[in-house]
């Protein structure tokens, strides 16, 4: 397994992982996103409070998945009904 060691600042603090060499665009992009959101944040509701910052970035990713569980549950229940008509009608033919 290919692993690199590198470093993601979110915030004001260096974290050093490691990742597997085919996660690592992702998960820089997962630290842009998280420091971005903290920048709105702070300038938004004129916070300095890392904690309460980081609290708000925090509800606001778990709002965000939530939400896609819940368009990709709706959206597989779309999919396996269309398939099951399908086969329906593919079995009527038969």
């Amino acid at each position: 397994m290919n692993t690199l060691s590198i470093k993601i600042k979110i915030g004001d603090r260096e974290y050093p992982m490691k990742v597997k060499v085919e996660d690592e665009a992702r998960i820089r992009r997962a630290g842009k996103l998280i420091n971005d959101k903290l920048k709105r944040y702070r300038e938004e509701f004129g916070l300095d409070d890392r904690q309460d910052l980081l609290a708000m970035v925090a509800f606001d990713c778990m709002v965000e998945s939530m939400e896609l569980g819940e368009t990709n549950a709706e959206g597989s229940e779309k999919i396996e009904s269309t398939l099951s008509q399908i086969n329906e009608h593919l079995t009527s033919l038969i």
